[in-house]
């Protein structure tokens, strides 16, 4: 093979694939490129050259030639979009180190944690070759970091980091993406969540997001799930944040819900892994294609406090129409070529983190049909929705424990008080309220889940959990807490550094209570010497006191699991 001494070759090992095609694409648009698409089987790297342009061969990564190979390509720039790399068991960064040894840049389409992030074991190696080798050059966590960094300058304090990525139906599916995913679901990933590592289970965590505007250029509400990416392991450290998260999800409920119902198999360890279900699962899955939409996005959410040290929730997000999503992954590859070419990316081997920014994928995507948007929320957490203006007013404790994005823990004591007579103390075993005591630990975990807040309290081994939702339109100072089959409207108000939790009206499966059968709930919280402190008294018309508890509490992390690290 020949090139003009002006262009650069680009080797892109699994250039017939879906990623790694895709990257082929949008590097044949540009003149300053010569596009080598290599892979195992040089019957489909002709066809898809003869369709698209670009060069032919064959390179297999597991041969025992293939640095021979690849060094007499010479290429200026590596890449491997072929994976999964979660299976580069046996010498992981082959392709790197081969492609150093050709005096080669390095760049791979990793969505795996353990592989992107160690790839800076070739640091001293590319640095004193003068050479770039970057791991996750794809959606995670390249543009992910991207959308990071143009986002977290508004932050005095970084609570969350929540990505998601959400594909129309109609995407082409890689084998080997199907083996990354399968390979995760119902097997334990390690996330950063509230300060503490701990482990999720692959494919859990179902909840239902909308990404984009709330009308019509937006995605409607689709199910999504915890998964692997480097982000998980990479931006704790980096940007600090107190928790991590990502998901992914499936344009059509039952594909979506079939896999979650598949986790288990692993969950319960009938199964290693599902990842020998890849192929029969592929079929299906192109059975059902023209059901969906050729439509999917992605997000990027970034909540805590602004510099004033008020609640905030900014997300990038980028919507993909016309069967354009498939070609995302590769935006931050062809990036990054033009950026080397210019010899404006440092050398070194590293993650792919902060190395392009929002501008640059704006500029790549111009010719797709993509659309990006930032959204910027000023009153992000419940109760600060609910309070409206007099969330402000609050003493400083308060705001603190009921400014929550994810998950955060309290601990303390208490003191409990149950009432004596035989309604109350049969009411009180019913609902499981904690015994009589003097002191008795405490623990409270609040975590937000949509538009709810899941609230469960721990009083000396004696729990129960309850629900919180806003009702009516934000600023009335109106939520609804839901015990089982019990709802109960409580009014909140604040005055004199105080916030008064009185119950307004309750239904039982949701039949309204009469008043004699209502509870009388006179619950506040305050701060006393910056701390938060809570007193609870509740009671029946008919049967006088049923509980009271009075008690501090103060931050803590949340309950660690036995540390993993992700699978694969």
């Amino acid at each position: 093979m020949t090139d003009a001494p002006s262009r650069k070759r680009i080797v892109i090992l699994g250039g017939y694939g879906v990623f790694g095609g895709k990257l082929a694409m949008a590097l044949l648009r540009s003149k300053d490129f010569e596009v080598v698409v290599a892979g195992r089987s040089l019957e489909r790297a002709h066809i898809f050259c003869n369709s698209h342009g670009g060069s032919p061969a064959v390179l297999d990564r597991a041969a025992p030639d293939f640095a021979q190979g690849l060094k007499a390509l010479s290429p200026f720039v590596t890449i491997d979009a072929a994976g999964p790399f979660q299976a580069y068991d046996q010498a992981p960064y082959r392709v790197a180190e081969a492609a150093l040894a050709a005096n080669s840049h390095y760049l791979d389409l990793s969505d795996d944690a353990s592989f992107t992030a160690r790839i800076s074991a070739l640091e001293e190696r590319a640095t004193t070759a003068g050479l770039t080798a970057l791991s996750g050059v794809s959606s995670v966590p390249a543009l992910s970091s991207a959308a990071v960094e143009a986002l977290i300058e508004n932050f005095s304090r970084l609570d969350l980091i929540e990505s998601a990525i959400l594909p129309g139906n109609r995407a082409p599916r890689g084998l080997s993406v199907m083996r990354a995913i399968l390979d995760q679901t119902g097997r334990p990933l390690a996330v950063f969540r509230d300060g503490s590592e701990v482990a999720v289970s692959g494919w859990s965590g179902l909840a239902r997001r909308r990404i984009g505007p709330g009308d019509a250029t937006g995605l409607p509400l689709r199910w999504t799930s915890f998964i692997g990416a480097p982000d998980l392991a990479l931006f704790p450290d980096k940007y600090g944040a107190r928790t991590v998260l990502f998901r992914a999800g499936l344009e059509l409920p039952v594909m979506h819900l079939g896999l979650w119902a598949l986790s288990f198999l692993a969950r319960l360890r009938l199964m290693r892994s599902l990842e020998p279900l890849a192929r029969p699962l592929q079929t299906i899955a192109d059975w059902l294609e023209p059901l969906g939409t050729d439509r999917g996005g992605m997000e990027v959410r970034l909540a805590g406090l602004d510099l004033e040290g008020k609640p905030l929730d900014r997300r990038w997000t980028l919507i993909a129409e016309a069967g354009d999503g498939p070609h995302i992954p590769a935006v931050a590859a062809a990036i990054l070529c033009q950026k080397l070419v210019k010899g404006t990316v440092p050398p070194g081997a590293r993650a792919c983190l902060g190395e392009i920014s929002l501008e640059e994928v704006s500029e790549a995507t111009r010719h797709l049909s993509v659309t990006t948007h930032i959204e910027i929320q000023r009153q992000p957490s419940l109760f600060q929705q609910a309070l409206g203006p007099a969330f402000e007013a609050s003493p400083q404790p308060v705001k603190d424990l009921h400014t929550v994005f994810d998950k955060r823990c309290w601990s303390g004591e208490a003191r409990v008080t149950r009432g004596s007579s035989f309604l109350g103390r049969l009411v009180c075993r019913v609902v499981g309220f904690p015994a009589q005591t003097d002191s008795t630990p405490v623990s409270v975990t609040i975590e937000r889940r949509g538009d709810c807040e899941i609230w469960e309290r721990d009083f000396g081994g004696k729990v129960f959990t309850s629900v919180l939702s806003l009702k009516g339109k934000p600023g009335t100072g109106i939520v609804q807490e839901r015990f089982g089959p019990m709802t109960f409207d409580i009014h909140l108000n604040g005055q004199h550094g105080t916030l008064a939790f009185p119950v307004a009206r309750g239904r039982v499966l949701g039949l309204p209570l009469p008043r004699w059968l209502l509870p009388v709930s006179e619950a506040t919280e305050t701060a006393k010497g910056g701390v938060f402190h809570f007193d609870v008294r509740i009671s029946l018309p008919l049967a006088g006191l049923l509980v009271r508890y009075q008690g501090k509490l103060e931050e803590t992390a949340c309950r660690k699991t036995t540390t993993v690290r992700p699978a694969g």
